[in-house]
């Protein structure tokens, strides 16, 4: 009699997926497809642009950068109130008639130490210097010019003495004249020395008129 060959016996573990019986049984859910990779991970093909990070916001709560404090500035200095020069007043004792002589003297001695000859004025109460007389002759013009040049010695008289500029050194010779022609020069003398004013005359009368000419 014929050996039949046994049906190998299948284990129940060993068994594939069932189908879904048409019981209604459930089927196992089938694993998930992988799809196509994204371009940025592609080699060889660049990807999109990557989004711009958002700006770091301050909390609401933060309390805003105290501003540097602002340097004071200092308060401009004041300026200094000008200051008036009084010149330094020498008497040289001398009648009127000696008065022109002792101006011309004081003004050798002026020209010796070192005063340029532009820095001396010479006003006469009486009778004009003979310099000026001389000048005047070629007219006013040229006088008044020479007095502008600054260059020399100029002698006016108190008459027109208020036209004459500021000088480091006035010399008044009182030779003579009435007593306001004397007190003009003064006034006069007075207000153009810049430094050294010299009056040659009665020492007496001329303290006395300072005081008026002052």
């Amino acid at each position: 009699m014929p050996l039949i060959p046994e049906e190998p016996q299948i284990h129940e573990s060993a068994q594939g997926p069932r189908a879904t019986p048409a019981s209604g049984r459930t089927a196992p859910t089938p694993r998930p497809v992988p799809g196509p990779r994204p371009a940025a991970s592609r080699p060889g093909r660049p990807g999109p642009p990557r989004p711009t990070p958002p700006a770091q916001r301050a909390p609401r709560d933060a309390a805003p950068a105290a501003k540097p404090a602002a340097t004071a500035k200092p308060a401009p200095a004041a300026e200094p109130a000008p200051t008036t020069t009084t010149p330094q007043i020498q008497l040289i004792p001398a009648s009127a008639e000696g008065a022109l002589d002792a101006a011309e003297e004081a003004v050798d001695l002026l020209l010796d130490s070192g005063r340029a000859p532009g820095d001396v004025l010479v006003i006469t109460t009486g009778e004009p210097h003979p310099w000026a007389t001389h000048e005047l002759s070629f007219g006013e013009a040229s006088y008044w010019a020479q007095h502008d040049s600054g260059d020399d010695v100029f002698y006016t008289d108190a008459q027109v003495a208020d036209r004459a500029g500021v000088r480091p050194v006035v010399v008044v010779a009182v030779n003579g004249g009435p007593e306001s022609a004397t007190v003009s020069a003064l006034s006069v003398a007075h207000t153009r020395a810049g430094a050294l004013l010299i009056v040659c005359g009665d020492p007496q009368r001329i303290n006395s008129m300072l005081g008026t000419a002052a």
